[in-house]
């Protein structure tokens, strides 16, 4: 049997445990996570850094919370493999945070535009099975560049093809994400329209079409570095929207470009949208990834 006194004593022990707890949760901030795209050691370039598993033992190693996977950088899709990938995230204790993929819908031919479609739900598929929650996608581009390089010289912009106008392009984009929608609400995948090159290079373009889709399972993928005029004014209008953050650095100097980007003000303002979830680093400098990729995420750790 409790006694009165005996009752009290535990009422006020729980009201103190109570009251520890809530000044806890009060005065200690959620520490932001922070990831590292595989992209960040391969580049498209270094060979011996493709390979996934060895680039989640980096990342781990190097104190990292997760790892976003470039999918082209995957050499085999089968189950088994995504799953040993999987498992293998899991030992280190990173999480897979982020799958990053490519896909063009700006195209007259809609038998293109289906086949990219259909990639892309095979790409949500693999994510799925990667237990990975939101996988990265892109409008595409009307390829009238000569090449990459030229469209880095010409600051990302490229004429429409002849014969068609940029309203045709976002009905052509805005029709593709709509047929993809159900497949990531069925995987529980969120997409995240990245403000890449293509229609998606303008805060305006990228909002014009999610907006168009009007799904909770299309947001954004915000890339720090990849509006080269104006920056923060831009990434704050996209801010409220994103799902993942990907922070460029350019130690060494960037292959295309260099940005230097001010992360304290880039902080505060996915604070200010109320942003809680990953940064995930993207290094495109030239320095040695073994030293760059280190450096950048304690810049990251300082202002997130």
């Amino acid at each position: 049997m409790t006694t009165p006194k005996r009752r009290s004593i535990l009422s006020s022990l729980a009201l103190a445990s109570a009251g520890c707890l809530t000044g806890f949760a009060q005065n200690t901030p959620r520490r932001t996570p922070i990831g590292v795209s595989t992209y960040s050691f391969w580049g498209f370039r270094r060979d011996d850094l493709r390979d996934v598993g060895k680039c989640i033992d980096l990342a781990a190693k190097m104190g990292f919370d997760g790892v976003e996977i470039l999918q082209m950088q995957i050499e085999d899709f089968s189950p088994a493999a995504l799953q040993k990938i999987k498992r293998r995230a899991f030992m280190a204790g990173v999480d897979l945070i982020g799958f990053s993929t490519h896909q063009d819908f700006v195209d007259p031919d809609w038998l293109v535009r289906r086949r990219n479609v259909e990639q892309t739900i095979c790409y949500i598929e693999q994510a799925y099975a990667l237990g990975i929650p939101t996988l990265r996608i892109n409008t595409g581009r009307w390829g009238t560049s000569k090449n990459f390089d030229a469209l880095m010289a010409n600051r990302g912009i490229e004429p429409v093809l002849d014969g068609h106008t940029e309203e045709e392009g976002f009905a052509w984009v805005i029709e593709a994400m709509k047929q993809l929608v159900p497949a990531a609400e069925k995987c529980g995948v969120v997409l995240g329209l990245e403000n890449h090159w293509g229609l998606g290079l303008t805060p305006e373009g990228v909002m014009k079409i999610v907006n168009a889709v009007d799904s909770p399972w299309l947001q954004v993928t915000l890339d720090t570095g990849n509006f080269l005029e104006d920056p923060y004014a831009r990434l704050e209008q996209l801010a409220p929207h994103t799902v993942l953050l990907q922070a460029k650095t350019y130690y060494g100097e960037g292959r295309w470009y260099t940005l230097d980007l001010d992360y304290a003000r880039i902080a505060a303002i996915m604070q200010k949208a109320n942003y809680q979830g990953y940064v995930s680093l993207e290094f495109e400098g030239k320095e040695d990834p073994m030293t760059a990729v280190p450096k950048s995420l304690a810049l990251l750790r300082k202002h997130f």
